[in-house]
């Protein structure tokens, strides 16, 4: 049996943060806000992974009115939600995402994103695609005022 699961996650540009995306930390004048770390392409993920086995989104799993999870490191945040995919015996078939960004170009940045990635799901690297896009100036990303991200996974029974 087959489950697909789709994620998406925005966050606005703040001073005063540090810019960590895919469990990189990216050289930029601004970061995310948010509660955690604020990293959009892991809580994109998180939350196709989460959809795919049903099981509600991040910001139930992970209350951000929970001190629990104030400044939590996202690449945690997704081992645990790994531990699940594989409590419910599934395996990672495949991982498609984008990030869009005006700014800081994200494509130097996505070969230790998908080595982190890799790692903490524990597939080969032709199982996750990351890409990068920009909003051609246009909407918040588009003005450097956010960073979003999506994602598809696909989930396989084992």
């Amino acid at each position: 049996m087959y489950r697909i699961g789709l994620g998406y996650d925005i966050h606005k540009l703040t001073e005063g943060r540090n810019l960590v995306i895919g469990g990189v930390k990216i050289t930029h004048e601004k970061g995310l806000m948010g509660h955690s770390d604020a990293d959009v392409l892991i809580h994109a993920i998180i939350d196709a992974m989460l959809g795919a086995l049903a099981l509600s989104d991040i910001g139930t799993i992970f209350p951000d009115t929970d001190d629990l999870y104030k400044d939590a490191d996202s690449t945690i945040l997704l081992k645990d939600v790994y531990n699940l995919i594989k409590e419910k015996k599934y395996v990672i078939e495949n991982l498609d995402s984008n990030i869009i960004a005006q700014q800081p170009k994200m494509m130097p940045y996505i070969p230790k994103m998908k080595e982190i990635l890799c790692q903490i799901l524990q597939i080969e690297p032709e199982r996750i695609s990351i890409k990068a896009k920009t909003n051609e100036k246009m909407d918040a990303v588009g003005q450097e005022l956010a960073i979003e991200a999506h994602a598809v996974v696909l989930l396989k029974k084992v």
